[in-house]
C-alpha cells in the first residue's frame, strides 16, 4: 500500500495558487483513477484507489501548508505505512516551471510544509518536487506562491502537473529507483573541449 500526499492550502481562494501544486497533482491522479469519494479523516481529505491491484491512499491535508505534518504523520501511523511508501508532492521554487524532480531524501529546502512533516515524524518519504520558478524581482515569496500563474505560463505548468501524475503512476509500477532514472530530467552532457592544435615539430640538428 502507498499513500500519496499533495501539499496545499484548503479554501477556494487558494485553489489555483502555485502553493497548491500538490493538491492539483493529487486531483489529476483522482481523475485518472476515477476516484470521486472523499472522506474527512485526521484533518485531511482522504480517498482510496485500486491501482493495478494495489491499494493507494490519496491525501490532501486540510491543516494549511505550514501544519501539513499534523495530518500526514497521524495518517501514516494509522495506515501502518513505512515512510518510504509515502509519496509527497509539493511546489519548489528552485526548479523551473513544470519541471519535476524525484528524490528519496533530502533537506526541507526552506519549504514550510516539509518542515512540518519532519516535525511530525515523517522524514524518509519520497519527494516529488514540481517547479514553480522564482518570483520576479518586484514580488516577494509569499505573494509568488499564493497567486496563480499568468495565462501565458499555464500550459507549461499544467503539462508539468500531468507529467508528475504520470511519473507517480510509473513509480508505483516500476519502483522509485527505476522511476528516478526514467522521469528525472537528464543532465546535459558538457560539450568536449576542442583539441588544442599540436605544436609544430622542429627537426633537431646535430
Amino acid at each position: 500500500m502507498h499513500m500519496i500526499v499533495g501539499l496545499g492550502n484548503p479554501g477556494r481562494e487558494y485553489e489555483t495558487s502555485k502553493h497548491n501544486t500538490g493538491f492539483r497533482v493529487v486531483d489529476e491522479l483522482a481523475k485518472r483513477w476515477n476516484v470521486t469519494l472523499w472522506q474527512n479523516r485526521m484533518d485531511a481529505q482522504v480517498a482510496q484507489a485500486d491501482v493495478d491491484g494495489e491499494k493507494v491512499i490519496l491525501v490532501k491535508p486540510q491543516t494549511y501548508m505550514n501544519n501539513s505534518g499534523q495530518a500526514v504523520g497521524p495518517l501514516m501511523r494509522w495506515y501502518k505505512l513505512e515512510q518510504v511508501d509515502v509519496y509527497v508532492v509539493y511546489d519548489d521554487m528552485d526548479l523551473p516551471v513544470g519541471r519535476l524532480r524525484i528524490r528519496k531524501n533530502g533537506s526541507d529546502g526552506g519549504h514550510n510544509g516539509i518542515k512540518s512533516l519532519f516535525a511530525n515524524g515523517c522524514r524518509d518519504f519520497i519527494r516529488f518536487r514540481v517547479g514553480i520558478g522564482r518570483p520576479l524581482p518586484h514580488r516577494d515569496v509569499i505573494d509568488h506562491v499564493l497567486t496563480p500563474f499568468p495565462e501565458d505560463m499555464l500550459p507549461e505548468y499544467e503539462d508539468g502537473l500531468k507529467a508528475t501524475a504520470a511519473a507517480i503512476e510509473g513509480c508505483l509500477k516500476v519502483g522509485v529507483d527505476v522511476g528516478m532514472n526514467r522521469y528525472n530530467p537528464r543532465k546535459k552532457k558538457k560539450a568536449p573541449k576542442p583539441e588544442e592544435p599540436a605544436e609544430p615539430r622542429t627537426e633537431e640538428t646535430t
